[in-house]
């Protein structure tokens, strides 16, 4: 793997496991670009349901890695990593196949409960696979390792993005003007398209699923029976380096979350495109988002993860501007040009926020981190409030407040390192 005057990212004897779980990080991107789309279809299919009222299928999915984080962390520091990721995945299974009972019942609310299954599987899962994959290697590779592991979330994100285009939106009922239309009769059987990716994923998931529980993973230091989350809470709330980190990520992952979820209303209202070319829009907007995160990753060898994270921010404020402001071809080139300034944030902000944490404080400090990621349940329903009110435009106000509040800690992050 990539080399630095340290030794390898990935030592040879690493390499399977590092295999097996980055198959993990692309796991949670198809789940996370699956779902973003689907506020539309929801708000179709249950036709009373406003923007905001359809959003909330994301404030459920989010809202599941906030509450399971904690569990996350208690289950890595009384077992292991190894647990805790098989824990997490067996729980993302089982929300995929409750979508199935969740059609025939035809009911938004058992569509939200099923989808916060499968996320509170993701949030154990992340909240593991994370510090794992920075376990797996001396400290000073740790950032540089887990932007390489999280290169491969991406390609799960354009997975997930083109079994959504071609599996679920190319068969979605049309009206003249090309916006998705369903009668009363055909409810059934748009559920059924909608729910077929996740049933196809989650087969998929349950081999992942036998090959980690088969292998042999490397062993972290000797589990914690006596589990003190309370003091190890406290203790790293105390760290404005580890407060700040968990503020940005909140921040970020609402700017990622929105920015995706709402690209299917800016970019036809601005091209007047139908939906399905406004997801084709946005599969380019996720391979960008995976190829400068490898970009990344290699720039890494000779800049400061910190410089790269605060250029990012202000690029990508810049072109946020432009998406408020301008709108047009230039509104919808900037929007698809923010996912690539956004690609290093995510590993970046959780890398830089465990830098100088011990084992244990790594465990409880991860959930944290992933705690954060209600952020995609909080701003994104509200950037569909401002969308009800204002129109789409003028809603990217809430990721441009985001880019500002990264920018801001890459800032405070590059003092703490000169001083």
């Amino acid at each position: 793997m990539n080399n630095t005057a340290n030794g390898p990212v990935v030592a040879p004897k690493y390499l399977l496991p590092f295999i097996l779980l980055s198959l993990c990080f692309m796991g949670w991107g198809i789940a996370n670009n699956l779902t973003d789309p689907l506020v539309r279809v929801f708000k179709a299919v249950f036709g009373n349901l406003t923007t905001f009222q359809a959003s909330l299928i994301q404030f459920t999915f989010y809202f599941g890695y906030f509450c399971m984080a904690i569990p996350g962390a208690l289950i890595s520091r009384k077992y292991s990593y190894k647990t805790g990721v098989l824990v997490g995945l067996g729980l993302y299974v089982a929300g995929c196949f409750l979508l199935y009972p969740s059609t025939l019942l035809q009911e938004f609310v058992f569509f939200c409960l099923s989808y916060y299954i499968l996320a509170c599987g993701l949030g154990i899962l992340e909240t593991n696979a994370n510090p794992y994959m920075l376990s797996l290697g001396p400290k000073d590779t740790a950032t540089k390792r887990l932007n390489l592991a999280q290169s491969f979330n991406p390609m799960g994100s354009v997975i997930g993005v083109l079994m959504c285009q071609i599996m679920i939106m190319a068969k979605m009922p049309l009206d003249a003007e090309g916006n998705i239309s369903i009668e009363a009769s055909q409810i059934q059987e748009t559920l059924n398209i909608v729910i077929f990716p996740y049933l196809s994923v989650a087969g998929v998931l349950v081999l992942v699923w036998i090959l980690i529980a088969a292998t042999k993973m490397p062993k972290e230091a000797s589990p914690d029976k006596k589990v003190r989350m309370r003091q190890t809470f406290i203790k790293l709330f105390k760290q404005k380096n580890y407060r700040f980190a968990v503020i940005a990520q909140f921040f970020y992952v609402g700017a990622q979350i929105s920015v995706w979820t709402y690209t299917n209303f800016y970019i036809p209202e601005e091209l007047a495109t139908t939906q399905e070319m406004a997801l084709q829009y946005h599969t380019m907007a996720l391979i960008l988002f995976g190829v400068f995160r490898w970009i990344f990753t290699a720039l890494m060898q000779r800049f400061r993860p910190e410089s790269l994270l605060l250029v990012s921010a202000i690029i990508a404020t810049i072109l946020t501007l432009n998406v408020i402001f301008i709108g047009g071809l230039i509104g919808v080139a900037s929007l698809i040009g923010i996912s690539a300034f956004m690609s290093l944030m995510f590993p970046t902000i959780f890398g830089m926020g465990c830098e100088g944490l011990d084992e244990d404080e790594t465990k409880v400090g991860s959930s944290g981190l992933i705690m954060a990621i209600l952020g995609g349940a909080v701003l994104t329903p509200a950037q569909g409030g401002l969308l009800d009110i204002f129109g789409t435009a003028y809603s990217y106000l809430i990721p441009l407040i985001c880019f500002i509040v990264i920018g801001a800690y890459a800032w405070y992050y590059r003092g703490l390192k000169k001083a």
